[in-house]
């Protein structure tokens, strides 16, 4: 998990069933850039959008539609969010 973020493009549709991510709240967003820390450990599935989420005094982090995300509990960063997001997502 290189600066708190884990990007897997193109997740297996049988690891997504097992995870239920179906059945995860959606979260939805406008373009905008925002500061954001993570209190616990997230994964999402972003079903619409596009995203660069830079860790503080870390690498930025692009993904978009149909990518499965980790961030790591503590992580502190920047979302700057290029297309509107429309996410599944889990904390813990």
């Amino acid at each position: 998990m290189a600066g708190g973020i884990t990007v897997t493009t193109a997740p297996d549709p049988a690891l997504l069933q097992k995870l239920g991510v179906s059945d995860w709240p959606i979260w939805s967003c406008g373009v905008s850039t925002f500061p954001w820390t993570y209190d616990e450990r997230e994964t999402c599935l972003l079903l619409e959008g596009e995203v660069t989420v830079t860790p503080d005094n870390g690498e930025p982090v692009r993904f978009g539609a149909g990518d499965l995300v980790e961030f790591a509990q503590g992580l502190d960063c920047t979302w700057q969010v290029h297309a509107p997001v429309r996410k599944h997502y889990r904390f813990g």
